[in-house]
């Protein structure tokens, strides 16, 4: 584990810098990347705009039990297609706030965290680079979003 209080992703992907805004910008393509290995994002709502509200639904399913993890926030920047700039809290199904200790976070995870997308193409290819403010480097929270945007990368794959 780091003292790091960030995440910090950099990826070259194959794709043109629209369809990689839409992986972060449409419900229905977040759906097909979002989260870890294993989980699936059976809600999606996003209301891309200054202003607007977003509230996604992480599920894992076993044979004892499925875990439901609920995330919501507030866009701060949409500059399509280079920024895009959302809060992030946990949340129930209702959208209302919970403590991250509800979930099991570690102690001291913050109640607040920042999400940060900046791309841009370069000859048909799109950089990206993806910051999570309040996301401890080498946490679970890092490696989830490490096969998170795997999973994008295997998507935008030629």
């Amino acid at each position: 584990m780091s003292d790091q209080n960030w995440v910090k992703i950099e990826r070259v992907f194959d794709a043109p810098i629209d369809a990689v805004w839409a992986m972060w910008t449409d419900p229905e393509m977040f759906k097909t990347w979002y989260g870890p290995m294993g989980m699936s994002v059976p809600v999606a709502e996003m209301d891309v705009r200054v202003g607007g509200t977003r509230k996604i639904s992480m599920e894992m399913v076993s044979p004892e039990r499925t875990m439901t993890m609920w995330f919501t926030g507030v866009y701060k920047e949409t500059s399509a297609p280079t920024r895009l700039v959302y809060t992030e809290s946990m949340c129930d199904a209702d959208g209302n706030l919970i403590p991250p200790s509800a979930m099991g976070m570690p102690e001291g995870h913050p109640d607040i965290t920042e999400v940060i997308v900046e791309l841009h193409e370069d000859g048909g290819k799109t950089h990206m680079t993806m910051v999570h403010v309040g996301v401890v480097a080498g946490t679970a929270g890092d490696a989830g979003w490490g096969q998170a945007i795997d999973k994008m990368g295997a998507l935008l794959a030629p």
